[in-house]
């Protein structure tokens, strides 16, 4: 593509978890790293945590594994211009958008991941839904005191390491409410052990809300903190009903983690789970089954425009400066 050339673009959100969203259903657009950043830069971009490259599986090469079970591929980087597994958010602005556009009728119908395939369930109009597949907990997320060390926001954590398709640690802060976890700084990067997660990781902190559910904030690999997180909601939800015993009928070690996790035996909880998880920008339902955990919460598609390519980043007196993935600092 020239520098004089024109980007199509749709601009979506998720409780605020925000996208660009780009049409290539051919496989046509190099989607570089640093086009991915300057499309992201909410100073001299258009500004967003991540970007949704629509693409037919047929012509991602990553995705032809999957061209008999789903049509279309959500190539989703981070802001960073880097490469993601899955995004929760992400995939229900996608499918909204492939209903949207004509694409897809509305109804059930699966999308392909770097995580595997995920069905999403898309009304003509309200909530999107996505199965989000079994999550599992480490070794160490499982063994209590071994559980992986984290620092954020000021404050050491034992975490809970779950994988949504990609990593999560959940840090609870037991000695804080609602009022005080929104008053904690996440402006700088977490720390944690490189063995503990070798690819970065998303930090979640949790604390209960009165009446019931929890509420969350994140910092997400690639991006900073941002206000939802589909995947960290999932974990969050997964570890808080593992913690308190409620693990769905059914649920096995391989699906609720290695070493039966840090909460009572399977089928404490009957034969799903629920959990109200309450993020800076809304509130997401999850619910956690025996073999998957369900994600519902509103996807929508704000504006859309072109964006001159050689007009990104570099024309104002700010440069782009993704925020940091994170800080594999601490000793082992």
């Amino acid at each position: 593509m020239r520098d004089d050339q024109q980007l199509r673009f749709v601009k979506g959100q998720g409780t605020g978890n925000d996208f660009v969203i780009l049409p290539d259903p051919d496989g046509d657009l190099n989607l570089t790293p640093e086009l991915v950043r300057a499309l992201c830069d909410r100073r001299t971009g258009i500004g967003a945590d991540g970007v949704l490259r629509v693409v037919l599986s047929a012509a991602a090469p990553e995705a032809v594994p999957f061209v008999g079970s789903a049509r279309w591929f959500m190539d989703y980087r981070n802001a960073d211009g880097s490469l993601a597994q899955m995004c929760g958010n992400g995939a229900r602005v996608f499918a909204r958008y492939l209903v949207e556009a004509g694409y897809v009728r509305p109804g059930g119908f699966v999308l392909a991941t770097r995580a595997g395939l995920r069905r999403v369930e898309v009304p003509p109009v309200g909530d999107v839904t996505v199965e989000m597949g079994p999550p599992s907990f480490s070794a160490r997320a499982a063994a209590g005191p071994s559980a992986p060390p984290v620092s954020v926001a000021g404050r050491e954590f034992d975490a809970v390491a779950v994988s949504m398709g990609n990593p999560h640690a959940v840090c609870f802060a037991d000695d804080l409410d609602v009022a005080a976890l929104r008053g904690l700084d996440l402006s700088r990067a977490p720390r944690f052990r490189a063995d503990d997660f070798p690819e970065g990781v998303n930090v979640e902190i949790v604390v209960d809300r009165p009446g019931g559910g929890v509420a969350m904030r994140v910092y997400e690999r690639g991006v900073g903190e941002t206000a939802s997180c589909g995947t960290g909601a999932c974990a969050v939800a997964v570890a808080w009903a593992d913690r308190h015993g409620r693990r769905p009928t059914g649920a096995t070690a391989a699906s609720a983690g290695d070493g039966g996790g840090a909460g009572a035996g399977a089928g404490a909880g009957g034969g799903e789970v629920e959990v109200a998880v309450d993020v800076p920008g809304g509130v997401l339902n999850v619910r956690w089954r025996a073999d998957t955990v369900l994600l519902r919460g509103p996807a929508e598609l704000v504006f859309d425009g072109a964006v001159r390519i050689g007009m990104l980043g570099g024309t104002g007196p700010i440069p782009t400066r993704p925020a940091p993935a994170g800080e594999p600092s601490l000793r082992s």
